[in-house]
């Protein structure tokens, strides 16, 4: 298993099934994850609703308040971030994903055990190349003291930076290319996180009804230490899980990106503000067909 920059896409050799429980919602969730075909993308089909799907793209977030939530007409699903960047760091470009409720399961927090699924699918090599957005041009995008920022780069690296008053916390940054393994050993495992007041303020307005010590990376009273009575998976779980949201968010493009992302202080929102700022920059990217053996070639100047 690796994020590779293999030039053709690729899908699941063959389904794969997990049940869980909503973070939010605190509904039981089953979820499949089955092949689909090449240029087909990622989707999310509500088996509840009778079928109804989204696309996994930037043009269907309608909500990204705690997490990322995609909606078409009555079909929402939330909390898809960590699901999300385990098929784009697995390397997957092609997948139906069915859900038998509003918000994909939170399993451990992290997006470890979905990569343990896709893992256990294999990965089945399709005909089709792939498509990349190539970043030529610094696009930027900042929200306050918050900021975010996709420079040149010949791959995919993340590079982000995070602040908290939390002394366990403070100020933390990390450096990831992704490529070979390094998402599944130095990513993926890394779970969400948040303060124990924060939590409990959520459940007393009927939100984060799923959160347990078991998915979340619960902050002590004192901001020094965690509840969880395992400790933390890193010195530096908090930013690595930034990053895992980071690189789920920006799945969202609806193809590989060519780039080096820089972000500080971000989430969801600044997330979407910068996928939004490269669709209004087509001076600063060009679309582009990977070609094996690393080259690629220009495919114009096509909308995303």
């Amino acid at each position: 298993m690796a994020y590779p920059m293999e030039a053709h896409q690729q899908t699941l050799r063959q389904a794969v099934h997990c049940q869980g429980v909503g973070l939010h919602s605190g509904k039981a969730v089953r979820l499949t994850i089955k092949p689909a075909p090449a240029n087909s993308g990622i989707r999310f089909i509500r088996t509840d609703l009778g079928g109804q799907s989204v696309v996994a793209h930037m043009d269907k977030v309608v909500d990204t308040t705690l997490a990322t939530t995609l909606g078409d007409g009555a079909c929402t699903v939330s909390t898809t971030e960590h699901l999300l960047a385990a098929l784009r760091g697995c390397g997957i470009d092609n997948a139906d994903i069915e859900l038998d409720s509003p918000e994909v399961p939170i399993m451990d927090g992290s997006a470890a055990p979905f990569c343990a699924l896709i893992k256990e699918a294999g990965l089945r090599r399709q005909n089709d190349l792939r498509l990349a957005l190539r970043v030529i041009k610094p696009i930027r995008y900042e929200d306050g003291e918050k900021r975010i920022a996709v420079l040149p780069f010949a791959g995919f690296t993340v590079f982000e930076e995070i602040i908290f008053d939390d002394d366990i916390i403070q100020r933390q940054l990390r450096s990831t290319v992704l490529r070979g393994d390094n998402f599944l050993t130095d990513v993926a495992p890394a779970r969400t996180f948040g303060r124990a007041e924060d939590v409990e303020y959520l459940w007393a307005r009927g939100l984060a009804l799923g959160g347990t010590l078991d998915n979340v990376v619960t902050i002590h009273w004192d901001r020094k230490s965690v509840l969880n009575e395992g400790g933390l998976r890193f010195d530096d779980e908090f930013v690595r899980h930034k990053m895992l949201d980071l690189i789920g968010d920006l799945s969202l493009l609806g193809c590989q990106l060519l780039g080096r992302v820089q972000a500080f202080k971000s989430g969801h929102s600044q997330h979407l503000g910068l996928m939004k700022q490269i669709a209004a920059c087509p001076d600063s990217w060009e679309l582009v067909r990977l070609l094996p053996g690393g080259s690629f070639h220009r495919v114009g100047d096509g909308a995303m």
